[in-house]
């Protein structure tokens, strides 16, 4: 039993049914190390583990997105300081090797060197209730387009006496008339075989549009009352909102500027000049769907802003290519979202759905 007043750093491992805590001194020393079943009662047993040895004056926990979401949660409830860290790279695996105890001394030494800083994201108010929904939502979006393209692809290869009564029907209509042809008998036959066949696809899509609709009635109050100051922003919808909001999180404080959060949605400049040619593009990594919704919303603004047009006219005039222009145009929103997440954070408890 250490003495209380000294400092320790923990570092956990996390995993699906056990998580693996390692406790280090001020001077990187191991003191020991131990597993915790992932369960309510096992993450207070490891907070009491690691308080037996000291102050515990930080914590490093891998996945608090995934595995360690909830050990996170109980930390930071019970007023620990709790550090994002990445798992060891393929390198330093190699290097060190790999298993439970390393990992979690590993991600103790990150904290203590200052290496890993990441605040990790709260996940317990409404944005976090945005975030499932969306989950939901998104799932939907990918099965109703695979719904079409399944019946497009079907009506392609159809029988002609098939294919020619949906010949010039849009979407909507298609969809229509799909569903309500009436249930085939002989499945034997390839023409009724294949009109049955798009006959439940076209009521898979009707449910998953149905579905979708109920989410958005859902996900939309959702985000107007959690971030009004952001859904303000010219060319900002709903959809595009939640996106930003699920990036940052409950806690946008979090990120430290909007060069963080420049980074994080993948709109950072970094230099990429050669020979001759001065530029600058904007960085691949960080969150691609917070990037998208970046890139959607300078499209709308150049499409409807007319502040947006006359810049992209004047950018366009001094040489500067459309895709130039839109990188300039995303750091420059994300500038905008970055003050209206922080300066008006998003309402700490889940609002109601109507």
């Amino acid at each position: 039993m250490m003495h209380d007043s000294l400092e320790v750093t923990g570092g956990v491992d996390t995993h699906g049914s056990t998580h693996h805590a390692a406790v280090i001194d001020a001077v990187g020393r191991h003191l020991a190390d131990r597993q915790f079943p992932a369960t309510s009662s096992g993450y207070r047993d490891l907070l009491a583990w690691m308080g037996s040895h000291g102050t515990v004056v930080g914590v490093g926990v891998e996945g608090t997105g995934a595995y360690g979401a909830e050990l996170a949660r109980v930390l930071t409830a019970a007023g620990v300081r709790v550090i994002e860290v990445d798992r060891p790279d393929r390198k330093t695996r190699r290097r060190q090797g790999k298993s439970d105890p390393i990992d979690a001394y590993a991600a103790a030494m990150a904290v203590l060197s200052g290496r890993a800083k990441g605040t990790p994201k709260s996940r317990d108010g409404a944005v976090e209730a945005v975030r499932v929904l969306r989950a939901a939502r998104r799932s939907a979006v990918k099965a109703r387009t695979q719904a079409i393209n399944q019946i497009r692809g079907l009506l392609v290869s159809a029988p002609a006496a098939l294919r020619e009564q949906t010949t010039g029907m849009n979407r909507t209509a298609l969809i229509r008339a799909l569903a309500a042809s009436p249930p085939a008998t002989d499945l034997t036959d390839p023409l009724t075989a294949t009109g049955e066949t798009l006959r439940r696809l076209a009521h898979r899509y009707q449910t998953l549009d149905t579905e979708i609709r109920e989410l958005d009635t859902h996900i939309a109050p959702l985000v107007a009352r959690a971030a009004p100051a952001l859904l303000a922003l010219t060319g900002v919808g709903p959809e595009t909102a939640g996106q930003l909001l699920t990036s940052a999180g409950d806690n946008p404080q979090r990120m430290r500027s909007e060069a963080a959060f420049a980074h994080l949605a993948g709109v950072a400049p970094i230099p990429a000049s050669s020979g001759r040619t001065r530029r600058h593009r904007l960085n691949r990594g960080g969150d691609r769907a917070a990037n998208n919704a970046l890139h959607t919303i300078a499209v709308v603004r150049m499409r409807y802003d007319p502040r947006t047009r006359a810049y992209v006219e004047r950018r366009t005039a001094q040489g500067l290519s459309k895709k130039d222009i839109i990188r300039c145009l995303k750091r420059f929103i994300a500038r905008e979202v970055y003050h209206a997440l922080t300066e008006h954070p998003p309402q700490h408890q889940p609002a109601e759905t109507a």
